[in-house]
């Protein structure tokens, strides 16, 4: 019988389903190639989760096979996105990494057809060599012809070693940074230790940006493209 998780229902902002839409365009312009990619941030409560977990389910949503595989194993929140009954236990990614369980008991289908998630488990004393151990890029090779996508949440990269770990196993790293939180030092720092893995950056999510923040991008880029392609039409 196949493991099934149940989603809660929770109806995205209209902003956040175009946003979604965009960077699903945005994604799919990386190439065919481009499978398996890990989301990162440069620190914590950037909403890098809630972002990696919705775009996920988005692509699915496409009718594409989507594996989501939570690797935040130190701080997850992932669960929350479930209705879970009373008591009831799910067998996790530390688990399998650690010897505990089996590849086919870790990966849970969802009600969203096509939408099959990897829960983290509980929190491993030596996260890092677990998901640098040849179980873990096992598990993501074993996988990677079965879906379409998959799509790794990592910790915030500028605060653990994980995501530059788990790079070995991708093709592509999005990193998400709040608008307005982290400083053009930072950024550099984190876009480096991307760089020393030889994993590609696929570009930087801007999260959580205001009414505010919002009329100054739409007035940067519309000054952008009167000065350097004409008027618009």
């Amino acid at each position: 019988m196949e493991n099934k998780l149940v989603l809660k229902e929770i109806q995205p902002v209209y902003a956040m389903v175009e946003a979604l839409n965009a960077l699903k365009t945005n994604l799919s312009f990386c190439g065919d190639d481009i499978k398996v990619v890990e989301i990162t941030s440069c620190g914590e409560n950037e909403g890098k989760s809630t972002v990696s977990f919705q775009l996920a389910k988005s692509v699915a949503e496409d009718g594409k096979k989507v594996l989501f595989v939570d690797c935040d194993m130190r701080k997850s929140v992932i669960s929350s996105y479930f209705s879970l009954e009373r008591g009831q236990k799910i067998t996790g990614l530390s688990h399998y990494l650690s010897g505990q369980a089996q590849m086919e008991d870790i990966i849970y289908a969802t009600d969203q057809e096509g939408f099959h998630v990897v829960v983290a488990g509980p929190m491993p004393p030596n996260s890092p060599g677990l998901l640098g151990s040849e179980k873990f890029s096992g598990l993501i090779k074993a996988n990677k012809e079965k879906y379409d996508l998959i799509i790794i949440d990592c910790p915030p990269i500028g605060m653990v070693i994980d995501a530059a770990v788990i790079a070995q196993s991708c093709d592509g790293t999005l990193l998400l940074m709040e608008t307005g939180r982290i400083t053009r030092h930072e950024a550099m720092d984190v876009k480096r230790q991307l760089e020393m893995t030889g994993c590609p950056l696929l570009g930087v999510v801007l999260n959580k940006i205001t009414r505010d923040d919002s009329k100054y991008y739409k007035g940067y880029y519309k000054g952008y493209y009167s000065k350097h392609y004409g008027s618009e039409q």
